[in-house]
């Protein structure tokens, strides 16, 4: 696992920040320069838009630069799945891109988390990834996708495998990537290593997976972040939502790009969160962790006795 704290001396003692999520217009065509440029130019424009209203972080979706389609880069002569040609690709455009989006981050001070297709050492194929670059416009994390679905992990790219947990302005945050919302041992584990908002980015036109990342909020009481592609929005838009599993804030659900914008407060004064992170959290850890064990009743034949009212 890699954990890292923001170097910022508000951190240990602040306890809240606010949170942009983006829907972005995410291009499938990793060898269409222009459509990639015009991604990160949508990427920044929204980034100055989050830094106007007071965000200390912005998130964006899965393949925010580029999310490869698979019948563009694996697809065979009659049509078939075959491996990726992945030297078909602009890099030097994703790189570009990215090297502007983290500038641009510096010159903001604004946390930006961003998905890309991350190059590995050939014939290693790609991970699937998401960047985390500071408010001092330095690319310090990057969360790989670990569980990938069947195309991915078959002809496209290769998985992670770790945890990211990152600290900023005393909140911490896990990572996620779509699919991985079919894995509850995810974010069970990010409730283990004490998150307090999960950042889920999805490249997913799909009602039912923003109802999952909604249900983590009310298992496991923490803050998520669903950020989905603006062309995929008016099934699910990008939203905040509240420990407990109440939507804080959404998008526009009409296909454009746009910022969802809410205030992660670990001291919050909404009384329903604060019931789901002062009590029912800790009473959770707690009711997991054997409290029920030494209060079985053993050997009452009223308990053991399975067919008698």
């Amino acid at each position: 696992m890699t954990t890292t704290s923001a170097p910022d001396e508000r951190s240990s003692a602040a306890r809240a920040l606010r949170l942009a999520v983006a829907q972005s217009t995410v291009p499938e065509d990793p060898t269409d320069r222009g459509a990639l440029r015009a991604a990160g130019q949508e990427i920044r424009a929204l980034m100055v838009e989050a830094c106007e209203a007071g965000a200390r972080l912005v998130q964006f979706p899965e393949g925010a630069i580029t999310y490869p389609s698979k019948h563009v880069m694996a697809a065979g002569p009659a049509g078939e799945l075959v491996p990726a040609d992945w030297s078909r690709a602009a890099w030097d455009v994703m790189r570009e891109e990215a090297d502007s989006i983290t500038a641009l981050a510096g010159e903001l001070g604004l946390w930006t988390v961003f998905g890309s297709v991350h190059l590995l050492t050939p014939p290693n194929r790609p991970h699937n990834s998401l960047y985390v670059v500071s408010d001092r416009g330095q690319l310090v994390a990057r969360y790989d996708k670990r569980f990938l679905s069947h195309t991915e992990v078959s002809y496209l790219y290769s998985p992670g495998h770790q945890p990211l947990v990152i600290e900023v302005d005393g909140i911490r945050f896990g990572f996620a990537l779509c699919i991985e919302a079919s894995f509850p041992e995810v974010f069970d584990e990010y409730e283990r290593l004490d998150v307090d908002c999960v950042l889920l980015s999805v490249m997913v036109d799909d009602a039912p997976r923003a109802r999952v990342a909604q249900a983590y909020g009310t298992l496991y009481n923490y803050w998520l972040g669903y950020s989905v592609p603006s062309q995929f929005s008016a099934t699910v838009p990008s939203g905040v939502v509240a420990p407990g599993g109440r939507w804080l804030a959404r998008c526009p659900a009409n296909g454009q790009p746009a910022l969802a914008i809410a205030d992660i407060d670990l001291d919050s004064q909404d009384e329903d969160i604060d019931v789901a992170v002062r009590c029912a959290r800790p009473w959770r850890r707690t009711a997991r962790a054997g409290l029920y064990e030494e209060r079985i009743p053993v050997g009452d034949p009223r308990s053991d006795a399975r067919t008698a009212f």
